[in-house]
């Protein structure tokens, strides 16, 4: 990775943690707080909130029908979905121990809060159970796929992708096929050691930090 590049790479670091940072205060600015998987609410706040609420029948009965008419196709999926999301389990439980490298914690990729909001009837809370489950399941398939293509293939496209994922950014470029050879083990040991990508970013390992030869080079 060029100097450029790894300085445009540093930006968009800096970048998300002042995104994190402003969200963060965004709490203030309506009210509530996060209390580990807990969010609070002032009292006059919840209140306002259960005044806005839409019971079910009126709800219906405003909803455009090409929204009602997409609900059997959008729950429909929730089969492929609850597979794809075991066979991901299953596959990880598997495969990652035999690479060696990190299993992604599910845990990090499935929130579930927006249906305490008191402003929601039931049918919306549902919804937004589902939005949030079938959204962790794609997060959670993503995290999956690129510790895989890490391992496996950490070289960039030729073409340009419209949103790679944050290790793609860390692989060798297209065509590079020494630095490739030389480096697969090393971008394999970062994996194993905290499923970083940043580890694989110096031609030198003595110029990456914490990096340490694999002794087991037959895999």
């Amino acid at each position: 990775m060029n100097d450029r590049i790894e300085h445009l790479v540093e930006q968009i670091e800096s970048l998300r943690q002042e995104l994190q940072a402003a969200l963060k205060e965004q709490e203030q600015d309506f009210l509530y707080k996060v209390e580990g998987t807990r969010v609070e609410f002032e009292e006059r706040l919840r209140r306002t909130h259960k005044e806005l609420k839409q019971n079910v029948f009126t709800w219906l009965r405003t909803s455009q029908w090409r929204n009602v008419l997409s609900a059997p196709f959008i729950y429909g999926m929730i089969v492929p979905i609850v597979l794809f999301d075991l066979g991901l389990t299953v596959y990880q439980q598997i495969c990652f121990r035999l690479y060696r490298i990190p299993r992604v914690d599910r845990g990090d990729y499935f929130v579930f809060d927006r249906h305490h909001l008191a402003y929601l009837n039931s049918i919306q809370k549902l919804n937004c159970i589902y939005c949030a489950y079938a959204n962790g399941v794609v997060s959670y398939a993503r995290e999956i796929s690129s510790r895989t293509e890490q391992y496996w293939c950490p070289i960039k496209h030729a073409r340009k992708l419209v949103d790679p994922h944050e290790r793609y950014l860390y692989f060798v470029p297209y065509g590079a096929a020494q630095e490739f050879q030389q480096k697969q083990h090393r971008f394999r040991d970062a994996l194993r050691r905290d499923g970083a990508p940043r580890a694989c970013e110096a031609d030198d390992s003595n110029d990456v930090p914490g990096f340490v030869p694999p002794s087991d080079k037959s895999d």
